[in-house]
């Protein structure tokens, strides 16, 4: 069901608490293991926020922080590095050349930026596809790891396809995170990577004296790839608590939640926000199902909201790019205004429930805005 009620008019919103009933099956261990063998990989802060637990009316808020992941300001590192040592394995095992192979992606900037860097590490090539919308700052950050550049005179998922294209030609495979019918398995080792961050929330909340963990995670999300492993952590536990997850998108690009309110996939034409990361059309085919099944709820926020957001975790510390900050301007968002009420219960939320926000990337991950300013082109 949606709720639209909201000082806005219409909150961008839809609630499913059965999602917290529903189960799947848990992800492969190895790729945490690999990530540890790495040898600039430390596991990123998990910071507590009293002040938005105070703000927010719940025990205990903890943001976590991935403004610093194996080098590069933001997560996705993780899946990047974990399907790319995948891709060369399985190469090396079926007796493929020592020639470098060339790494095709899209990218809104921090995906397309960490296959780069990999590539180069190992001693591949790289060539990303970047959408219109994304900042040249970025783009330039990409060139920096030694890839080649395409910019696309289009949209995101523009960008995925003339992609897909070009690793159609011999000595190229594509490391795309977002999947389709028959291209699955890479888009499925880059979600088992980012299991290693759900992982590190874990130990690091029994740190904290919470060994039971979360009552609410909040998830960024743009084709929703990080959600899928969220969902599959937190849904393939046989028991124990089952957290509320809450996903996050720009006003601009809502497609999960549109895709969750109509209840099949769905394509929306998305619009320049300075959430550029979260700027995706459609939701991945493989995301797709895990989201449907385990996603408590969904919102959508606009670029201000996100913004703000940016500055106040800057000023507790957390140094959050808009795609980050949006875990916080979305829990904001439903927790506030008219309905909020039943939407906190919705969620199951009360004055003693522990909430983790997913900042997903730093502030040098998205040159579009710094904290608290708006969007500069």
């Amino acid at each position: 069901m949606s709720d639209n009620a909201s000082p806005r008019l219409a909150l961008p919103w839809f609630v499913r608490p059965e999602a917290r009933a529903w189960r799947c099956e848990p992800a492969p261990a190895k790729a945490r293991a690999f990530h540890s063998s790495l040898p600039d990989y430390a596991r990123t802060p998990l910071t507590e926020v009293p002040s938005l637990a105070a703000e927010l009316g719940v025990g205990r808020v903890f943001v976590k922080d991935e403004s610093c992941r194996l080098g590069l300001p933001a997560f996705k590192a993780l899946g990047a590095s974990w399907a790319i040592h995948r891709v060369l394995a399985e190469r090396a095992a079926d007796g493929a050349g020592e020639d470098p192979v060339t790494l095709v992606t899209a990218t809104d900037g921090n995906h397309g930026r960490a296959v780069a860097r990999m590539a180069r590490r190992l001693g591949q090539d790289a060539h990303v596809f970047v959408p219109q919308g994304v900042h040249p700052r970025a783009v330039a950050a990409i060139v920096a790891e030694q890839a080649k550049v395409t910019e696309v005179a289009g949209p995101y998922d523009e960008a995925v396809r003339l992609a897909a294209e070009e690793a159609t030609a011999p000595g190229t495979v594509l490391v795309q995170d977002t999947a389709w019918p028959g291209y699955e398995r890479i888009p499925g080792w880059i979600v088992e990577g980012y299991s290693t961050l759900c992982a590190e929330v874990d130990e690091q909340l029994t740190a904290e004296g919470v060994p039971a963990g979360p009552d609410l995670v909040s998830i960024p999300v743009g084709v929703g790839s990080l959600a899928q492993a969220v969902v599959t952590h937190y849904r393939s536990r046989p028991g124990g608590r089952a957290p509320a997850l809450l996903s996050v998108e720009p006003e601009a690009a809502p497609c999960v939640l549109e895709s969750l309110i109509a209840g099949e996939p769905v394509s929306v034409t998305t619009r320049p926000t300075i959430m550029a990361g979260l700027n995706c059309g459609a939701p991945s085919g493989i995301a797709w199902p895990r989201l449907r099944g385990g996603l408590d709820a969904a919102v959508a926020v606009a670029d201000h909201d996100s913004a703000r957001a940016a500055g106040d975790l800057a000023a507790a510390g957390v140094p959050s790019g808009p795609c980050g900050a949006a875990a916080l301007a979305g829990l904001r968002a439903v927790l506030s205004g008219a309905g909020a009420g039943v939407r906190r219960t919705a969620l199951g939320l009360g004055p003693d429930s522990v909430v983790v926000l997913l900042s997903t990337e730093g502030t040098a991950a998205n040159p579009h805005s710094g904290p608290g300013h708006a969007p500069n082109g």
